[in-house]
C-alpha cells in the first residue's frame, strides 16, 4: 500500500511503499487482547508484599506456659490471630505474573495495532526531523505543521491528541527535545509494542524507522 510523504514542513513531497503483510492486516481484537494483557502483566512491578508468621519481629518464646493460666494456649505472639502477627495469604513479592504468548501470536498483534493506525488515518509517514537547535520550542513548530496533516487531529491549549513518533534509531537531541511535550512520545522501531501504538491516538513514522521495523519483526 502507497501513503504519502511530508517533510517536516508538513508539505507532500512524495509516496511510500508500506508492505501490506506489516500494514495491511485485518483486525482481531481478542489477539490484540491477549497482547496487551501480557504484556502489562510481564511489565508489573511487585511491590505489595505483607508479612508471614516466620517473617515478622519477635515471638520466638512462648507467651505463657501450655497450662494452669486459665488463657488460651499460645505457642507464638507472631501468629495471625495476634496483633502485629504475620499476615494470612497476604500478597507477596515472590509472586510471579508474568504470561507468555506465542512468538507468532506477538507479531501478529503488533502488525494488526499498526494496520489499524493505517486503516484508520492515522498515521503518517515523515521523510526527515531536523532541528536546528535542541529546544522543545522548535519540535512543537514542527509538529504544529506536521499534525495540520493528521486526520481529525485536536489541539487545544490544555490538552492535544497523543502522538507516538517513531526513529530509526536513538536520537538523544530528538529525546530530549520531545521530552517536555505532555502530547508527545517517541520510541525506537526496533522497539515498538501494541501498547505504544494503541494508546496514543497518532501514529508518525520516520521515513527510515520503516526497513527498522520489516528488519525487526517481519521474520
Amino acid at each position: 500500500m502507497k501513503v504519502k510523504l511530508y517533510n517536516q514542513l508538513g508539505e507532500e513531497t512524495g509516496s511510500v511503499e508500506l508492505l501490506d503483510a506489516i500494514f495491511n492486516i485485518p483486525l482481531n481484537h481478542d489477539l490484540v487482547h491477549q497482547a496487551i494483557v501480557t504484556q502489562m502483566a510481564n511489565s508489573r512491578e511487585i511491590l505489595a508484599h505483607a508479612k508471614g508468621r516466620g517473617e515478622v519481629r519477635g515471638g520466638g518464646k512462648k507467651p505463657w506456659r501450655q497450662k494452669g493460666t486459665g488463657r488460651a494456649r499460645h505457642g507464638s505472639i507472631r501468629s495471625p490471630i495476634w496483633k502485629g502477627g504475620g499476615v494470612t495469604h497476604g500478597p507477596l513479592k515472590e509472586k510471579i505474573y508474568s504470561k507468555k504468548i506465542n512468538k507468532k501470536a506477538k507479531q501478529k498483534a503488533l502488525f494488526m495495532a499498526l494496520s489499524s493506525k493505517a486503516k484508520d488515518n492515522q498515521l503518517l509517514v515523515v521523510d526527515l526531523i531536523s532541528l536546528s537547535e535542541v529546544k522543545t520550542k522548535k519540535m512543537k513548530e514542527i509538529f504544529d505543521k506536521i499534525s495540520a496533516n493528521l486526520a481529525g487531529y485536536k489541539k487545544a491549549k490544555k490538552k492535544q491528541d497523543s502522538i507516538l513518533l517513531v526513529q530509526p534509531g536513538s536520537n538523544k537531541d530528538l529525546v530530549r527535545a520531545v521530552r517536555n511535550l505532555p502530547f508527545l512520545e517517541t520510541v525506537r522501531a526496533d522497539s515498538v509494542n501494541v501498547i505504544g501504538i494503541l494508546e496514543n491516538k497518532y501514529l508518525i513514522l520516520l521515513k527510515d524507522s520503516i526497513p527498522v521495523i520489516e528488519k525487526t519483526y517481519l521474520k
